[in-house]
C-alpha cells in the first residue's frame, strides 16, 4: 500500500459523517409535535324521510390534520376532516353505486381562537351495500389564523348528500359540542400589519340558486364588503355586498348558481386581494338539475395530495483536511425532493439546523462552522417556483435551504441541493466528527 493512500484513509476517518435521519412527517432528525388524535365522539344522524327509519344515535370516529402545525398570524392553513367511521350507513336496501356521495362539515377552532370552519369534500366513494355503512371521507377548509397562541380543532357537524335516483341528506350533530380535541397547533406573532378578516358561512352546501349566510369579522369599520363565489382559483359571476358595522363585522347572503363552485370570499375593495380579504371558505354546490332522458351524468374530481419530501440518502461523507492546517471540509448534502400535491395557495419553507460536531474526548466544532451553498431547481410544468435559500452559515440556530412563496395556486416538484463545507480550526484533535443536520418542511 502507498504512503498517499495510507495517508488518505488516515484522513478519512478524521471527520466521519453528517448524519441525515428522516422521519414520516417530513423532517429530518427534528422534535416532533403531537401526532393528530383519532377521536371518538356521540353523534345524532337523522336518515332520509323516505327511508322510514328513526334517528341514528351512534358513534362516529375521525380525525383532523393540518398542513402547517406551526402557523405564523395572517397565515392561511388548510384542515383536513376525515370520518374514518360515520356512525350513519346506507338507511334503504336499494346499493348504492360509487362517486354519488357528497360529504360537507365544520371544524371547530377553540383555544387562543374561536369559531367554526366549513370543510367539504369531493364526490367520491367505493359502492354502498344496501343497509351497508358508509365508508369513510375526508373533507377540506381553510382559515385564517387571527391570534398567536395554542388553537385546537375538534371534528364537527357533518352531512352526507347521496346523489342516486333521488337526492338525499343525511345530517349528523355531535351529541355533546364540541367534540374531543384532535389536533393542536400553535401559532406565533406573525409581527408587522397582519390581516385579521375571517369568514364564515351559514351552511358548507346547497342547491343551485340557495343562498348562504356569510359573517365576517375584523374588517375595516364601515367598509363595504363584496361575497363572492369561487371556482378554484377563479372568481364567478356570483355576487352580493354587506356593510361592516363599527366594530368591523358584518353578516351577509349570498346566492351561489355556479355549478363549479369550491369556496366563498369577502373583500373589501373592487377587486379581491389577499391583503383586504378573506377566505376562502370551502362551499359545494350540490346539482340535482334533472338528466335528459337516456343520458348518463359523468362525474370526476381532483383530490388534493400532502406536502411531504424524501431525500437520497442519510449520510453524507465530508472530506477530511489535515492536522495543524485545517481548513474547509466539502461535501454535498443528499439530494431532497419536495413533492407540493396540496393544491391551494400555501407555500412551503425547507430550513435546516445543525448540532455541534463532536469527536474523540469531548472534543467539538462549533455548528457555526457549517456552511453552505444551496441550490433548487423546479420540475417542469409546476406550478410555483422554488427559491433557493442564501448561502451561509447553519448553525444551530438554522436557516433557510429552499422555499416556494404562496399564490393563487401553488404545487409542484422540486429538487433541492446543497454544497456543504466545514471550516476546520487548525489543530482541531485529529479523530472521526460528526453532526447531526435536521432539515424541517413546513
Amino acid at each position: 500500500m502507498g504512503s498517499e493512500t495510507r495517508r488518505r484513509r488516515r484522513w478519512a476517518a478524521l471527520l466521519g459523517a453528517t448524519a441525515l435521519a428522516v422521519t414520516a412527517g417530513g423532517a429530518l432528525a427534528c422534535p416532533a409535535s403531537a401526532e393528530p388524535q383519532q377521536v371518538d365522539f356521540a353523534t345524532h344522524c337523522v336518515p332520509p324521510p323516505i327511508a322510514g327509519i328513526p334517528p341514528i344515535d351512534g358513534t362516529t370516529t375521525a380525525r383532523i390534520t393540518v398542513d402547517n402545525p406551526a402557523p405564523k398570524v395572517g397565515d392561511t392553513v388548510t384542515v383536513t376532516y376525515t370520518v374514518v367511521k360515520p356512525a350513519a350507513s346506507n338507511p334503504v336496501d336499494l346499493a348504492l353505486p360509487a362517486d354519488i356521495m357528497t360529504p360537507t362539515g365544520k371544524v371547530a377552532l377553540g383555544g387562543a381562537q374561536t369559531g367554526d370552519i366549513t370543510v367539504a369534500g369531493p364526490k367520491k366513494n367505493d359502492p354502498v351495500p344496501g343497509k351497508g355503512a358508509f365508508p369513510p371521507f375526508s373533507m377540506t377548509g381553510t382559515f385564517t389564523v387571527t391570534a398567536p397562541g395554542a388553537i385546537t380543532l375538534s371534528p364537527g357537524d357533518y352531512n352526507i348528500h347521496t346523489s342516486y335516483i333521488m337526492e338525499l341528506d343525511t345530517p349528523c350533530t355531535v351529541t355533546n359540542p364540541p367534540a374531543p380535541v384532535s389536533e393542536t397547533i400553535t401559532a406565533t406573532d406573525g409581527g408587522g400589519q397582519t390581516n385579521n378578516r375571517a369568514i364564515t358561512l351559514g351552511s358548507a352546501s346547497g342547491k343551485p340558486g340557495d343562498s348562504v349566510t356569510v359573517t365576517g369579522t375584523d374588517f375595516s369599520p364601515g367598509a363595504s364588503v363584496t361575497l363572492a363565489g369561487r371556482a378554484g382559483a377563479t372568481e364567478t359571476a356570483d355576487k352580493a355586498t354587506a356593510t361592516a358595522d363599527a366594530q368591523g363585522s358584518f353578516s351577509g347572503s349570498l346566492a351561489v348558481s355556479d355549478k363549479a363552485t369550491t369556496g366563498v370570499v369577502a373583500y373589501e375593495g373592487s377587486a379581491w386581494s389577499a391583503e383586504k380579504g378573506a377566505g376562502p371558505a370551502a362551499y359545494v354546490v350540490i346539482d340535482d338539475t334533472p338528466l335528459p332522458a337516456d343520458s348518463q351524468k359523468l362525474n370526476s374530481s381532483v383530490k388534493a395530495g400532502t406536502l411531504s419530501m424524501t431525500q437520497a440518502g442519510d449520510t453524507v461523507e465530508l472530506a477530511a483536511v489535515d492536522y495543524g492546517k485545517g481548513g474547509f471540509s466539502r461535501g454535498s448534502l443528499q439530494t431532497v425532493t419536495v413533492k407540493d400535491f396540496r393544491g391551494g395557495p400555501a407555500g412551503w419553507s425547507l430550513t435546516g439546523k445543525v448540532t455541534d460536531f463532536t469527536g474523540p474526548g469531548g472534543a467539538k466544532i462549533d455548528a457555526a462552522k457549517l456552511g453552505w451553498t444551496p441550490v433548487c431547481t423546479t420540475k417542469a410544468g409546476s406550478p410555483s417556483t422554488c427559491q433557493a435559500g442564501s448561502p451561509g452559515s447553519v448553525g444551530s440556530a438554522g436557516a433557510t435551504l429552499a422555499s416556494a412563496p404562496n399564490g393563487t395556486l401553488t404545487g409542484g416538484e422540486f429538487t433541492v441541493d446543497a454544497r456543504l463545507s466545514l471550516n476546520v480550526p487548525a489543530f482541531t484533535p485529529p479523530g472521526a466528527y460528526s453532526g447531526v443536520l435536521t432539515l424541517t418542511l413546513t
